[in-house]
């Protein structure tokens, strides 16, 4: 008896600890947790791009979203940051918001509330230095949260956000068509879609064909009446 009810109590911790890693790929998991996904109310769809600042791919996100007139919300990486932080200050010049993705790119389950804690201190200072607004967002590596790093986030004030499209960019295998079809398949109003302005965390090149991929994605919004919008506070 004592030996299963040892069992069922690892069974337990296990879950809450983990159980919050399913957020990004099982329905349901994210809204229970409270984890924004999707900006319900919303009268457009919100592009995301997780990982940067890159020096080439950056840039040419930004000039992609500067000819059509989209906003977005880019979650940064502090230890990219801390080598490029010119490129914090385009971003926020071009009329996008700054949020926090990490300071090194780590699986959260991995982590300490202790390492995670310190690791997005790091990043939030780096971004912050380099001449953003104050974070009020956090999207953890790889959208997995741990049970005990969902509630420090929380506690430190910051919104848990993850995402209800993606393109799958960061794959070797993906296209421009590709990363545009699945970025807007079933897409509605209210969606957070998940790019990638970066290919440090990814397959080499990866943000090529991201940028191939914006106008497209972009268009094909467009003939469905989706307009781009940023993250709402």
């Amino acid at each position: 008896m004592i030996r299963a009810l040892a069992g069922a109590g690892a069974s337990v911790a296990a879950l809450l600890h983990a159980g919050p890693a399913l957020a990004p790929v099982v329905p349901g998991v994210g809204p229970a947790l409270g984890i924004l996904g999707r900006q319900e109310g919303a009268e457009g769809v919100a592009l995301t791009f997780d990982d940067g600042p890159h020096p080439q791919g950056t840039p040419a996100v930004l000039e992609a979203l500067r000819e059509a007139g989209a906003p977005a919300t880019f979650f940064l990486a502090g230890e990219q940051v801390a080598r490029r932080p010119a490129l914090v200050a385009e971003i926020v010049a071009a009329g996008h918001r700054v949020e926090l993705h990490c300071h090194r790119h780590r699986n959260q389950l991995r982590l300490t509330v202790g390492q995670l804690l310190d690791d997005a201190e790091r990043a939030r200072a780096a971004i912050e230095e380099a001449g953003a607004q104050a974070i009020a967002d956090y999207r953890p590596p790889y959208g997995i949260f741990s049970g005990s790093g969902l509630r420090a986030v929380r506690r430190r004030g910051w919104r848990p956000v993850l995402w209800s499209q993606w393109g799958r960019d960061w794959s070797g295998r993906a296209s421009p068509e590709s990363i545009a079809r699945r970025a807007t398949a079933g897409a509605r109003a209210g969606d957070i879609v998940l790019l990638h302005d970066a290919d440090y965390y990814s397959a080499p090149g990866s943000w090529m064909r991201t940028v191939a991929a914006l106008p497209i994605l972009l268009e094909e919004l467009e003939g469905r009446g989706l307009k781009p919008i940023g993250l709402r506070r």
